[in-house]
């Protein structure tokens, strides 16, 4: 069956007749993989509410979370002497993603942390997320962040299991961070952050 954190969590589609217990399993396994593996995991967020209430006409999320995204995957790989190539699950406007990676090359990126990104090789490459298990992973994780980050549980073992989870994986976190463009919150990061 095919890994979406959302899905599995509310026990959707695929997902529907899955026991609780085996479905939090499955979380617990794909956390355990990644965690056992010399990879790196940045994670960045937005509060998309207060972009808009900062700007008269935001740029799509999607766009700037990307864009913030590529900016620290570009750092990490420069920091390692590599390079690195992007893989991310299918969305709307791949033309327009492929064309924002050429222009932060020629141009930079906007924002305060402008920067040309040198090291992020060929393309962006979008993938079906049934056809690769490491977009899967990353959608886990993913959605895994943004429970932790941002939900409150009413169940004091569903809380526990998922901070656990994240414990796991922090040792791999090389980055996370949400942007609060409204000027109601600084940007934070949460690491170290007592988890809800």
């Amino acid at each position: 069956m095919e890994l979406h954190g959302h899905e599995i969590f509310h026990a959707k589609k695929a997902w529907s007749d899955v026991p609780v217990r085996a479905r939090i399993g499955v979380f617990d396994d794909v956390i355990e993989a990644v965690a056992g593996q010399d990879v790196y995991v940045i994670a960045r967020a937005m509060d998309v509410v207060g972009q808009k209430a900062r700007y008269h006409r935001p740029d799509a999320p999607h766009t700037v979370v990307l864009q913030h995204l590529l900016e620290r995957v570009d750092e990490c790989v420069t920091s390692l002497g590599e390079y690195a190539l992007v893989i991310a699950d299918e969305v709307d406007a791949q033309a327009v993603h492929r064309a924002d990676l050429s222009s932060y090359r020629e141009v930079g990126t906007r924002g305060y942390r402008s920067r040309k990104l040198t090291r992020i090789v060929d393309t962006l490459h979008f993938a079906p997320s049934n056809a690769s298990r490491l977009v899967q992973a990353a959608d886990v994780i993913v959605f895994l962040y943004r429970r932790v980050f941002t939900c409150e549980e009413t169940d004091e073992r569903s809380r526990k299991a998922k901070i656990a989870m994240w414990k796991r994986l922090l040792p791999r976190v090389q980055h996370e961070l949400c942007w609060f463009p409204s000027g109601t919150g600084a940007q934070v990061t949460l690491w170290g952050r007592d988890v809800r």
